[in-house]
């Protein structure tokens, strides 16, 4: 019998800061990997078994893709056999397209189409009601009983809103209408049109007709605000008119002309946009639109044809609006209330149903309904649609690697995140999942610990085994936490004072909050928990947040806010998300900090020192001068893959260091700038310590736990928590007094003893009478703050009330709190 491989053997490799790693990775096993942040977990998940997995997929597709192959950089590796096709679930999944909805993304929509096209009540073209029969199911025409009309009965595609049958002709099956705003279209009005004032020209790629209305006899040279009123007519509303260009052949020394038609600034917006379905040129030129509901749809998508048909008594529309809770219940409704010749087709949709919505459930977000917009969709919600959609498809033989699947959990629906990952090995897949949830670690069926530390200090393996044996081993970081021997214990808990001092909030009606008051101790550490979609987001970030902001502005507070009062020493407002840092790659550590400034000063007085008198300018890479152009500084370049994504691969010009030859050969301390670019923050702090400025601004990142972060990598590719640590590294620099902090999620990523490190930087803060109030999931966490608001009980329309409040230690004691019952468990297990 042919001997069938147990495990994923890797030898000797060195992605990142990998040390000469060697490991055999069960497979159709669970495996977790844990660590610090910054250990080389997502070294080990990522670029080593997805990237090669993946690589190794691409490599039995199309002649074309395998011949790009040889441009992608494989996994630093001596040698890995045995590794099955590898998908990956990130912690930040693509932002989803216009048309997405949580139906058309679970397909559950589709299944809802066939009902009602099915199982509803048509209407003639004389508007008589059809009831459905299983005759009339199964012809294409039909004859109304009571006016004798002949008509095609609604099929499936009829109720689509991405179907020329269903969608709304007005908008397109959009349900919104973006019409171009020429407010918008000019960037800066002190700006003159050769600086830039036409903003719409360059992000259409017209640079060229600021010389055609020169022709038009509008002055470029002038302050956009101080252009006539017939110049500015021209820019924003000017008829198309040809005229020639000059262009120059620099290679022949030629020049000819090229007739091309003007377009004013509000006409390129439209022509860009005409036809066009790539998401990338709608973002880019987005911020030039007007986007409001469709007038003739309401935002429904739909012809109004389509809403003719009823189905117990709802049209699809009124159906695609309930959760996804909800629409279980109306599944299970259909076959009671349809005749008995429809019974067997409706009991076998309401079914099918629930087996779509089970697992919705289980992760916590049946809360959903179908018809919300993928674009207004969390990051933790738009992650767990990715990972039913990886579930959905029963593949087998596939390694899936999850990046934190547990971000947004609260500990109630770990379990249903559980089941799922369980019944994807049960189908013959292995699943790596990197993740600091020690719920999630425990249940796996191996675990791989990354360490010792972080950076340069991390990239080995300091323990693997079950999670039992690795709990039981003394000198592992991550046993201690699993095993209990050591709880998070970050901060010294304030008590509330007998005059305790109150923000107090009154919303009136916004999602599911309902005349909702509450309130918020200051000078104090604030936890807002509860099941996702309780009512979190919108009691804080979009009230809390925007009703201190109207406070500090003296504005008027938002329609669906009643009251705040309190808000007397609150002299500052910082709101510390886990959205990426910086637009694109070329934002780093070093430019996002400051840092890089005075790095590429010291290095302009080295040139001048070796008489190249180079300016500090030279030695960016942001603009032309010592960066290569070959990647234009990037480092790295996009290889179009065809039909399926694009792949980023390091330049071969300039080999990844972003620069010129030149501008390597100049040395301080002998180390190029990008040597330096390639240290991690704790290596910059020893090479530069005899630099002050430079020295301080480099502990700071140390302090909030990201010394291993290196100078040069991308910020958008951060993780949420160090996203939110470096901007409190910024904070700690230019800390005010009165200043009240949000943060969202701050322990995403985060190993507990990383969470120790969190609740000092946040008790540092707190020191001059400021307030931190942070919206999070994690037990350890919630139990070290000093006051806690539970919001739910349930999610959507079964959350928005504020179950318990008080001390963590009130809350554990609370029989109606869910998030209480987590804590009571932590507190047990730490007296055991």
């Amino acid at each position: 019998m042919e001997h069938v491989p147990q495990t994923i053997d890797i030898y000797h490799a060195r992605t990142h800061n990998l040390k000469d790693v060697t490991l055999h990775l069960p497979l159709r096993r669970l495996v977790a990997i844990a660590g610090l942040s910054g250990s080389g977990k997502s070294s080990l998940a990522m670029g080593v078994l997805y990237a090669e997995g993946s690589r190794r997929y691409l490599e039995g597709l199309s002649a074309f893709t395998r011949r790009k192959l040889h441009q992608m950089e494989q996994a630093d590796a001596e040698k890995i056999d045995f590794l099955p096709p590898a998908l990956a679930l990130r912690q930040r999944p693509p932002q989803l397209g216009r048309r997405s909805t949580v139906g058309t993304v679970t397909e559950i929509y589709n299944l809802l189409r066939l009902m009602f096209s099915r199982l509803g009540t048509h209407r003639c073209p004389n508007g008589h009601p059809i009831p459905p029969t299983l005759t009339a199911i199964l012809n294409e025409t039909c004859t109304c009983p009571i006016c004798g009309a002949a008509f095609p009965l609604p099929a499936a595609e009829t109720f689509a809103f991405n179907s020329v049958l269903g969608a709304c002709p007005a908008c397109g099956g959009l349900g919104e209408r973006a019409e171009v705003d020429p407010a918008r279209v000019i960037s800066d009005p002190n700006k003159t049109i050769d600086q830039g004032a036409v903003a719409s020209w360059r992000a259409a790629g017209r640079g060229y007709t600021v010389r055609l209305v020169r022709q038009l006899g509008v002055r470029t040279d002038v302050p956009w605000k101080d252009l006539s009123k017939k110049e500015q007519e021209i820019v924003l509303r000017g008829k198309p008119t040809k005229r020639p260009l000059i262009f120059h052949n620099r290679q022949t020394g030629e020049e000819y002309p090229i007739e091309f038609t003007y377009a004013n600034a509000v006409e390129a917006v439209r022509q860009a946009l005409v036809g066009d379905k790539n998401q990338t040129r709608y973002a880019r030129m987005k911020k030039f639109l007007s986007v409001r509901p469709c007038q003739q749809c309401h935002g429904i998508r739909l012809r109004p044809e389509a809403l003719q048909t009823r189905l117990l008594g709802r049209s699809i529309s009124e159906a695609a609006a309930l959760t996804i809770d909800e629409l279980a219940q109306f599944a299970d409704r259909l076959p009671k209330q349809l005749g008995s010749e429809l019974q067997p087709i409706a009991a076998k949709l309401a079914a099918q149903m629930h087996l779509e919505i089970a697992p919705i459930h289980e992760l916590g977000i049946g809360y959903l309904t179908l018809d919300r917009a993928g674009s207004t969709l969390s990051t933790g919600e738009r992650q767990r649609l990715e990972l039913l959609g990886m579930a959905k498809s029963r593949s087998t033989g596939i390694l899936y690697v999850l990046d934190e699947p547990s971000v947004g959990l609260h500990p109630a629906n770990v379990a249903g995140l559980q089941r799922i990952m369980r019944r994807m090995v049960a189908n013959g897949n292995s699943l790596v999942v990197v993740d600091h949830n020690l719920e999630i670690i425990r249940s796996a069926d191996y675990m791989i610990e990354m360490g010792p530390g972080a950076g340069e200090h991390g990239g080995h393996v300091v323990a693997e085994g079950t999670p039992a044996e690795v709990a039981a081993l003394p000198d592992s970081l991550t046993g201690a936490f699993l095993s209990r021997r050591r709880i998070v214990q970050g901060r010294k808990q304030r008590s509330l004072a007998e005059d305790q001092a109150f923000l107090h909030m009154t919303v009136k009606d916004l999602h599911n909050l309902h005349h909702l008051s509450a309130k918020f101790p200051l000078h104090r550490m604030t936890a807002v928990t509860g099941v996702s979609g309780a009512g979190k987001t919108a009691l804080v970030q979009e009230s809390l947040v925007p009703a201190i902001r109207a406070g500090l502005t003296r504005k008027r507070l938002p329609a669906h806010l009643d009251k705040l009062t309190g808000t007397e020493s609150i002299k500052r407002l910082l709101l510390v998300d886990a959205a990426p840092i910086g637009r694109n790659a070329r934002s780093t550590p070093a430019t996002y900090t400051g840092i890089f400034d005075d790095i590429r000063t010291i290095f302009s007085e080295a040139s001048k020192k070796m008489n190249m008198g180079h300016d500090a300018g030279y030695f960016s890479f942001n603009v032309k001068g010592g960066r290569c152009e070959t990647c234009e500084g990037r480092g790295e370049m996009t290889l179009d893959m065809q039909y399926l994504p694009e792949q980023r691969v390091r330049c071969p010009q300039c080999k990844g260091t972003r620069y010129q030859p030149e501008a390597l050969s100049i040395h301080y301390k002998g180390k190029s700038i990008a040597d330096v670019l390639a240290m991690n923050v704790d290596e910059a702090a020893n090479f530069f310590n005899d630099q002050p400025k430079l020295a301080e601004a480099l502990r700071l990142l140390q302090e909030v736990g990201l010394g291993y972060l290196r100078l040069g990598e991308a910020t958008p590719a951060l993780s949420g928590g160090e996203a939110q640590r470096m901007r409190l590294a910024g904070e700690l620099k230019r800390h005010r007094s009165g200043t009240i902090y949000v943060l969202d999620e701050p322990s995403t990523g985060l190993h507990a003893q990383n969470i120790e490190t969190l609740l000092a930087v946040l008790d540092r803060l707190m020191a001059d009478d400021s307030t931190v109030i942070l919206i999070d999931h994690d037990p350890d966490l919630i139990a070290n703050c000093d006051y806690v608001i539970d919001l739910g009980p349930g999610g959507g329309p079964n959350g928005g009330t504020i179950v318990a409040e008080g001390t963590p230690q009130q809350i554990t004691g609370n029989p109606r709190s869910l998030t209480g019952v987590y804590l009571a468990k932590r507190s047990a297990e730490s007296r055991n």
